[in-house]
This record gives C-alpha cells, structure tokens and sequence, in this order.
C-alpha cells in the first residue's frame, strides 16, 4: 500500500498528492535534460569543421569541448544550492534562456575565442539546469511505480544524450553547417520554456537560506582544478608541473571545503548527503561508470572516422544500437524491475555487462567489421549501462528533503560530468602512450609506415579499454558493497516513508 505524505490532497485519477500534469512535466524536463547532456558531444562531430572555419590551432581546439565540460562540472554545487534557495521553477527556466543566450552567441561565433566564451557560458548555465531539473522531478513523482518509469526515461536520456549528440552533430555538420550544431538548442530551450512556465509548479525556495560563499569558493574552486588539471594531462602529460599543480590546488581546496562544510552555518553540499551509504556508493558508481562509458565514445568515434573511413553521419548512426539498448536497459528492464528488487540487483549485472561489451571491443583491429564486433560490443555496453543508470539516479534521490533536492541532485551530475572528464583524460593519455609505443617498436620498415601507425593507433585504443573493463567491474563492485537500500516496494510496504535526508544503512 503507497503512503500518503502528510498534508498533500489527494488527486483523482492518480496517486495521493500527484500532478495532474506530471507526465507532460516529464517531457518538458526530459527535453532540457537531453540538451544539456547531448551537448557535451554534438560538437565533437563538427569540431574538424569549426577548427578550419575559426582558424583554431591543433593545441586550443580542445577548449570547445573543455571550456563546456570544466564551466558545467565545476559549478554544478553551486547551481544545486541556488535550485534549493531560489526555488527550482525559476532556475530552471532561467537556466533554459541562459543556455539559449549562449548557444545563439556560439552558433555565430567569428573568432576562436568567441566560440570558446560561448561554450563555458552555455557549461554555466547547464550547472545551473541541470540540477534543478533532475529536482523537479525528484518532488513531481513520488509514487513508487510512477517514480520508477519516470526515473527510466530521465536515466535513458542521460545514458544515451551523448550517442545521441553523435548523430544530431554528424547530421547537422554534413547536410547544415556546423553552427547548427549549437543553434538547435535555441528552438529546443524556447519550447522548453513555455512549457516549464505552463506544466511545472514547485514549492518556493528556502529565502531564509543564505549562499555559503566560502563553500562556493572552496568546492567550485577545488572542482575546477581537478576538471582542468585532466584536461590538461590530455596534451601535457601526467607528470607537467602545471597539472601536477593543478591536482594538487583541487586536492587542497577539496580537503578546505569538507572542513568548511562541518561548521558553515548554510553549507553548500550538507555532508549528511554523502554520508548516506546509499548514496554514496550511487555517486561512486555513476563516476566510474561514466569514465568507461566517455572513453568508449572518444575511441569509437576515432575508430569509425579514423580507421574505417566513415563519415560524419555514418558515425552517428553507428552509435544509434547503443542509444536503443540504453534505452531499452533503463525504460522496460529497469524501471519495470526496480519496484521489486534492489537496485544493486540491477546496477552490478549492468555494470558486469557494460565491461563484458568493453572486452569486446579489445579485440578490435584495423579491419575489424561493424556487424562481428562493434555492434555486439555497442548492444551489450548500452543494456549494462541501462540497466546502471536507472537505478543509480532513483536511489541516490530517494528520501531527500525538499531543501536538499537540487544540491543531491547536483551531486549525481558532478559525479557524472567529472567521471566523463577524468575518463576522456586518463583513458586517451594511456591510449597515447602505449600507441606511440607500440609504433616505436615494430616500426623496421619505413614502407610499412601507414600500416603500423594505424596497428599502432588501434592498440592504443585497445590498452585502454582493457582499463575501461577494470573500472567499469569495479563500479559493479562498489555497487554490489555499498548499495544496500531494499526495493522500494518492500520500504513502502513497512507503511512508514523513508526519513528524508536520514543516512540510511
């Protein structure tokens, strides 16, 4: 039997205190959430386009995808705390029109500085969407069942926004131009506004809250430099005195911010949040999850492009048996499931699988066929990382006092985005260098150039997938250890809620 909160009218036709409206509401913050998260990848395509149309060089090239990834990881806190005092209504439509703002300047950007500006404004305001919207939801379904087929799409989405970011960018790039690649978020926004203005209703902000600015120092600060630190290592190395500096600034300001948050008055991120067993093992899973997953895509976009000679579209539609699979995983296996058992019996076999689809793409070579190896590959890694994602948004949200929803939900996000920027970083710097290795010593024949730089290329990709493997099994075994919460079924059945904000064991 479903437990009515206190104080919430019932609604006929639905669960006691729901939204008449909450399924159009889902679509409306579905459609911000895929914007945001497709971003992060649609200009990946375009990227080669934009470089020659912008006149970028090979070294700041990277800072289209970086100036997004370090302005939206690092300030996500921020933007979960400001959901929390000003309400998540209103920060969620402000960030739409932010977001809009940016893309527009973006699309028409005449300089290469310009287009970067552009992208760290569109990762400020995404830091300050995309909490509030996974909040939204959080408070506009709190029927077990409906919560459970709501959190599948909005895990779909979050899953599969990036592959989908490869096909929307490959088509736009080859039948549009490449600015089209950041002008479609502006119709997308627009429709999204009205209807947030129309569908969605929220409680007021907690105006009595103040912003702990110390704490926006430390952990936006901390976050910042870690993010930047591997981008950096990406073309600097491990070892550069900058990014050594910059790991250990983050580390510093990190280790001052849990401090801070033990006797600030208002903390940014309350440390009972990621104190709960719970979780914390969901934060960790979807970090680690996420650094296999951002790596897979980096290496199969240059396998197909690079190796097999496909061309932009034709590496969007690659992607798409993986985005259904996700699908599929989050929307008919695991919001169907997840009322009935507990979500590590979903997350671990999803992440036993996503790394059995990994293992087989180390088995990739220079002219392996798309059919044997990288659709099997692709289908397995999509229904395991379903099957994770689902579960892993639900639990970590479960049970969250209403003051706390934004900042919670911008923990899920940050370990998101920070496990997707450590996973490009880490996985192609190893790539980097068992390839350049690999060609060093089987390179006897000058003749054989093409040839063993390509069979040097792919073993660069294939080494570090087999460390993809090692982490994503390594999700599945923190998972497994700390995610201990009973299906929700069997908690609502004890006919008492789930004390919100409570650590729970």
């Amino acid at each position: 039997m479903s437990v009515t909160r206190t104080g919430e009218p019932g609604i006929p036709g639905g669960p006691a205190g729901a939204d008449p409206h909450r399924w159009w509401a889902l679509v409306i913050i579905a459609l911000a959430q895929l914007m945001v998260v497709l971003d992060a990848t649609i200009v990946n395509i375009a990227l080669p386009s934009a470089q020659s149309a912008l006149h970028m060089s090979d070294g700041n090239r990277q800072w289209v995808i970086t100036a997004y990834t370090l302005a939206f990881g690092g300030l996500l806190l921020l933007g979960g705390r400001i959901a929390d005092i000003v309400g998540r209504k209103r920060t969620f439509i402000f960030g739409l029109i932010g977001f809009a703002a940016a893309s527009a300047i973006g699309g028409a950007a005449t300089t290469s500085g310009m287009l970067f500006g552009a992208r760290a404004l569109q990762g400020a305001f995404a830091a300050v969407l995309a909490p509030s919207a996974l909040s939204l939801l959080t408070t506009t379904f709190t029927d077990p069942k409906e919560r459970g087929k709501a959190f599948g799409i909005y895990g779909a989405l979050a899953g599969s926004g990036s592959a989908i970011g490869f096909i929307a960018g490959g088509l736009l790039t080859e039948y549009l131009d490449w600015r089209w690649c950041l002008y479609v978020n502006v119709p997308i926004a627009v429709i999204a506004v009205f209807g947030a203005f129309t569908l969605l209703h929220d409680r007021p902000g907690n105006k009595g809250a103040h912003l702990d600015v110390p704490g926006v120092l430390l952990g936006c600060g901390g976050l910042v430099a870690i993010v930047y630190g591997f981008s950096e290592a990406e073309s600097r190395g491990w070892t550069d005195s900058r990014v050594l500096g910059l790991f250990a600034a983050g580390v510093v300001l990190l280790a001052s911010f849990v401090w801070w948050q033990t006797r600030s008055p208002g903390p940014l991120l309350p440390l009972h949040i990621i104190k709960d067993r719970n979780r914390a093992g969901c934060f960790l899973t979807m970090g680690l999850a996420t650094i296999g997953m951002f790596g897979m895509f980096l290496f199969m976009t240059y396998y197909l492009q690079g190796i097999l000679g496909y061309s932009p579209v034709k590496t969007g539609l690659a992607f798409l048996p993986l985005t259904v699979a996700i699908i599929i995983g989050s929307t008919q296996i695991s919001a169907r499931l997840l009322q009935h058992v507990a979500p590590r019996v979903l997350m671990v076999p999803g992440m036993i699988l996503a790394a059995g689809g990994m293992l087989i793409f180390t088995q990739l070579t220079v002219d392996s066929g798309y059919a044997d190896h990288l659709l099997p590959g692709m289908l397995l890694t999509g229904l395991g990382m379903g099957l994770t994602f689902m579960p892993v948004f639900a639990t970590a949200t479960a049970g969250v006092a209403p003051q706390d929803a934004g900042v919670t939900s911008a923990t899920v996000n940050t370990a998101q985005q920070v496990g997707g920027s450590i996973g490009t970083a880490l996985l192609n710097t190893i790539a980097t260098t068992s390839g350049a290795a690999y060609i060093a010593a089987h390179l006897t024949n000058p003749a054989q150039m093409d040839l063993i730089t390509r069979q040097g290329t792919v073993h660069g990709y294939t080494t570090a997938l087999w460390w993809a493997v090692g982490v994503l099994l390594l999700a599945g075994l923190v998972a497994g250890l700390m995610v201990t919460a009973k299906a929700p079924k069997q908690t609502m059945s004890t006919g008492a809620p789930v004390p919100e904000s409570a650590p729970r064991t």
